[in-house]
């Protein structure tokens, strides 16, 4: 049987030029295509390039905002310079309030000294940080609690009364129908804060009741007395819940003691002990024992080795005054004690030999030196250091404001 073979069929010159233009448009696909491939791989090389450069850069800026935290946190105005210069943050006064405000990573102990100074452009800042806060329909202690949460007041009377002025301005442009005067509020909220001091302080056994609190405030709207439901409501809210202070981490003992203002090594004269052998009749006898001073934060504290993390003992520098005095036993001495209430006891604490932390018992305190010289730089160190409670001397003045006004 014979095999039938189909001869190819031969394309016609139509046939053929439109295959010939197929393989053409094939092949320019192919070409499109491939270049397609080439551009969106190099797309994506940018995209992973740019990806990178965005990673690198937020890394730096994270590094440089870590830097400037730090650096605030030590020394506010560099801070804040560094934040600027690394364009961090504008020179605006506005921006530096917010950022403040919301104290990212901020020591609330260097955002109350950056607040606190009087440089123009400080004083500038904490006005637009007060306003930062809004106070409509609060009560005046739960307007306190959010401002004292947002920084850490200093110390010094009169960067206090800068910052409470500023709070009361704002406290009563929020709420201008709960005092007649922005006296009232700063003298009330000044009130408020040491009647928390004197209800939530251990050391204050004399706790004030309410009518104390009502006795204090008498006269102060503009020589009116404010309603006695009023005070009553702020009186119970800080009597069921104290102010929250801010602690920041690097407010431990270990950041207290890192830059005092001086230490060393000085002899305290200790409590009684007594003698059973000698003399033969028994007796009690001080002494005196060598211990680590350290002077920083209005306090003194002294240790039993350098390398002790806790101190034996603090004293407290409110009100104090300190003297040289001639002891028979040793040579250039210093002594601490309340000008005001010679014969009582020195608020201050120590640990005890079952290392319980209780109350000092001291009048005075006596301090011996290595030398005159050494003595009279901690004496001179110490009346730096020393400070008196300042809330009683900005209300007693501001209420000699209001009366002159009547």
């Amino acid at each position: 049987m014979d095999l039938c073979h189909h001869e190819p069929t031969e394309l016609s010159s139509g046939e053929a030029e439109e295959l010939q233009r197929i393989k053409w448009h094939r092949k320019q696909l192919l070409e499109d295509i491939q270049k397609l491939k080439d551009e969106i791989a190099d797309v994506f090389a940018q995209i992973d390039c740019f990806e990178s450069a965005e990673e690198s850069r937020m890394a730096q800026k994270e590094k440089e905002l870590c830097i400037g935290r730090k650096k605030f946190n030590m020394e506010p105005a560099k801070g804040i310079r560094y934040f600027i210069e690394h364009k961090l943050l504008t020179p605006d006064i506005q921006d530096i309030a917010r950022f403040l405000y919301k104290g990212e990573g901020l020591n609330k102990t260097a955002i109350g000294t950056y607040l606190g100074e009087r440089d123009p452009v400080n004083l500038q800042v904490l006005q637009a940080f007060v306003d930062c806060h809004e106070f409509a329909n609060l009560n005046l202690v739960q307007a306190l609690r959010q401002f004292l949460w947002s920084f850490r007041l200093p110390g010094e009377a009169q960067k206090i009364d800068r910052m409470m002025e500023a709070f009361a301005t704002r406290y009563c442009l929020c709420n201008p129908d709960v005092f007649q005067s922005t006296d009232t509020c700063y003298v009330l909220s000044f009130s408020i804060i040491m009647l928390n001091t004197s209800l939530h302080n251990p050391n204050v056994r004399d706790k004030p009741p309410f009518e104390r609190f009502v006795s204090m405030n008498r006269g102060i709207n503009n020589g009116s007395d404010l309603p006695e439901d009023q005070l009553r409501n702020l009186f119970d809210s800080i009597k069921s819940e104290p102010f929250s202070i801010p602690e920041d981490d690097g407010n431990d003992l270990t950041h207290t003691f890192f830059n005092p203002d001086r230490e060393g090594w000085l002899l305290k004269l200790g409590g009684l002990i007594c003698l059973l052998h000698w003399p033969p009749t028994g007796g009690r006898v001080k002494t005196w024992k060598r211990r680590w001073f350290i002077l920083t934060d209005n306090c003194l504290y002294y240790f039993e080795f350098t390398t002790d993390k806790e101190p034996r003992g603090i004293i407290p520098l409110e009100n104090l005054s300190v003297q040289k005095v001639d002891d028979p036993k040793k040579p250039f001495c210093l002594e601490l004690y309340n000008p005001s209430c010679r014969g009582q006891k020195i608020k201050a604490c120590k640990t005890d030999g079952d290392g319980r932390v209780v109350e000092g018992k001291h009048e005075s305190y006596r301090i011996s030196a290595a030398s005159a010289e050494e003595r009279d730089q901690w004496i001179e160190a110490i009346r730096a250091s020393i400070t008196r409670v300042p809330f009683y001397d900005l209300v007693s003045t501001r209420k000699k404001k209001i009366a002159s006004q009547q």
